[in-house]
């Protein structure tokens, strides 16, 4: 399922993605992630199922700033204890799966905002979650470049079966997912499905072409750093 949440500040949002996120407990009621019951899991319990089952893609990238795109990409992994090449290979393929093939030895200060949250969705997948947590992805991205991001969630839940729950304040992206449910008051006041989801592949087409140097998303300063 692709489920966008939205609700003014204050209105839960933050909480309900805490206790999806396995960062918090809920203070009652039952979670079933993935088949497995994580309502009464201890803190080091919750981390393990974080590192397992759950991506996150965060509004500021959260990327370490002195680090390779491809480093940046294999950090989860370090924390499963997958060994030198196989961390390597996954990298490479969650990079290349999201349009940043060529771009791996790359800092983020030397790649647009667009190209480091790709980074970022790259980070997400490389440990296969069930989930994917993206909490305003496109807060700090432009219209195409915030499509292009929803293109690549678009396709990673249909072609993968990923799980991906969003939150947004942006009516226009919401519409990209497959369900909406609206936060007021910490309750729940609206949940509907949206038959027919904006294609993003489409919305893309729609766009006018850009030339060279724009699809490069960053003008490059002589130092090599984004600008």
């Amino acid at each position: 399922e692709f489920v966008a949440i939205m609700g003014a500040s204050g209105s839960g949002k933050s909480t309900i993605m805490n206790i999806i996120g396995c960062l918090d407990r809920p203070t009652r009621g039952i979670y079933i992630l993935d088949g497995q019951d994580v309502s009464e899991l201890s803190k080091d319990e919750r981390a393990d199922i974080r590192c397992q089952k759950i991506g996150f893609v965060f509004q500021g990238f959260n990327l370490l700033a002195r680090t390779s795109a491809l480093e940046n990409v294999e950090l989860p992994m370090l924390y499963l204890g997958v060994e030198g090449h196989q961390r390597h290979q996954r990298a490479m393929e969650a990079l290349a799966a999201v349009g940043l093939a060529g771009r791996e030895q790359n800092n983020p200060n030397q790649l647009s905002g667009g190209q480091q949250q790709r980074v970022a969705v790259a980070r997400s997948l490389v440990n296969d979650p069930a989930l994917i947590l993206a909490d305003e992805p496109t807060g700090n991205l432009d219209s195409r470049t915030s499509i292009e991001v929803m293109e690549i969630f678009q396709r990673l839940n249909r072609e993968r079966g990923i799980t991906l729950v969003l939150v947004t304040h942006e009516p226009d992206i919401a519409e990209y997912a497959q369900r909406v449910v609206v936060f007021k008051d910490g309750k729940i006041r609206k949940d509907y499905q949206i038959d027919e989801p904006r294609d993003a592949a489409e919305a893309l087409r729609s766009l006018p072409a850009m030339n060279a140097d724009e699809d490069e998303e960053s003008v490059q300063s002589s130092d090599g750093s984004a600008v």
